[in-house]
């Protein structure tokens, strides 16, 4: 008996976001993996290690451009790497209907949500206000 091969099926139009996902994953992988191990040796190997790790530190450290987007970078490929590898999550162990449509929903805006409020901080982070009581600010502001 001879199988009969299957007729080629045709290809969809349009973007394939699921390949571009996958992609994606794998490339912000590996680059993860650069900002993170040079975050832990910045913070944790070069000076007084992990004992230096105060709110002074991170101020000095976010008053350079370089670290603010070298975190702001961080953050965002970390939350949308793991917001893509969760919604891989909810579309293998739900069906496709209500549920899926509303923990995807629930996933995009937390984190959109915590995509901007990172940024912010990062790059609106001003450990010494003007006009703040010199009670209340670090010691290492001028007061």
């Amino acid at each position: 008996m001879t199988a009969i091969p299957f007729p080629d099926e045709p290809r969809r139009r349009g973007t394939n976001w699921e390949k571009w996902g996958w992609i994606y994953m794998r490339i912000s992988g590996v680059v993860l993996v650069v900002l993170v191990f040079g975050h832990l040796f910045v913070n944790l190997m070069v000076g007084e290690g992990v004992k230096a790790i105060d709110f002074g530190f991170v101020g000095g450290k976010w008053a350079d451009p370089f670290w603010q987007w070298w975190d702001v970078t961080m953050l965002w490929l970390a939350l949308i790497h793991g917001a893509n590898g969760m919604r891989t999550v909810v579309n293998d162990y739900t069906k496709p209907g209500t549920v899926q449509r509303i923990l995807k929903g629930a996933l995009l805006a937390s984190v959109v949500v915590l995509i901007v409020l990172g940024t912010l901080v990062v790059f609106t982070f001003e450990p010494c206000p003007a006009g703040s009581p010199a009670d209340l600010l670090p010691s290492f502001c001028a007061a």
